[in-house]
């Protein structure tokens, strides 16, 4: 890991803005930094795509609901919201992509459920409503602004909610070299476990973290 006399001044961190950030990896087409503060690992972001080449990439994606192997992967995420929510609630699916399918998947459990996404399904309006539960599953490495993102959907989230994150977490920079996740030209922002128990602490919300890839965040009752 860099030490703090390698951090550069101009690299402000995504998540929780401090100028702390390290060199933490490069290869042949992108510099990785590392936040001091709250250990995020990101893209510089002169190195992101623009968007039409980012909805490129999603567009290959082949999600498809009736996919077995898809829904048993969602279930991870999909099986401890639905033990901790109360029937009929309302959720949010954010960053559905082209084949929408936990949304389907919680639907057929009794949920209401609407979606949302910036290029498949982008309906502002759903973002001004009050949710009891909002999912995002493989979403959150594509974040260049997380802070913004997460900061909006923590306003929607009623008192007592939960909000589901799905993403692969980061382990130490001597994996993060061997690592494929970070391959991925859409994949810029990459999360620990301690981001997320940062995330907690700064937002006062409970962290439950559900496996490699699966934490929950918990909005206090009042």
């Amino acid at each position: 890991m860099s030490s703090p006399v390698d951090s550069h001044p101009a690299i402000c961190c995504p998540l929780c803005l401090s100028h702390s950030a390290t060199e933490y990896h490069q290869d042949k087409t992108r510099h990785y930094w590392h936040c001091q503060s709250c250990d995020l690992v990101f893209v510089d972001a002169l190195q992101h795509l623009s968007a039409d080449d980012e909805k490129q990439v999603y567009q290959q994606h082949e999600n498809n609901p009736d996919d077995q192997g898809y829904r048993k992967f969602l279930s991870r995420m999909a099986d401890p919201i639905q033990a901790r929510i109360k029937p009929n609630s309302k959720g949010l699916d954010f960053g559905s992509g082209p084949g929408p399918t936990l949304s389907i998947m919680l639907t057929e459990q009794g949920h209401d459920m609407e979606i949302y996404d910036l290029y498949f399904a982008n309906h502002p309006e759903r973002l001004t409503q009050e949710y009891d539960f909002i999912t995002s599953t493989e979403v959150f490495e594509h974040l260049g602004d997380p802070k913004t993102v997460l900061e909006q959907l923590l306003s929607i989230l009623k008192p007592g909610g939960y909000l589901g994150i799905m993403t692969k977490r980061v382990k130490g920079p001597e994996a993060f070299a061997r690592w494929h996740y970070k391959l991925d030209p859409t994949h810029i922002t990459f999360f620990s476990e301690a981001s997320f128990h940062w995330i907690a602490e700064h937002y006062q919300l409970t962290l439950e973290v559900i496996d490699q890839d699966v934490v929950l965040l918990k909005k206090p009752n009042q």
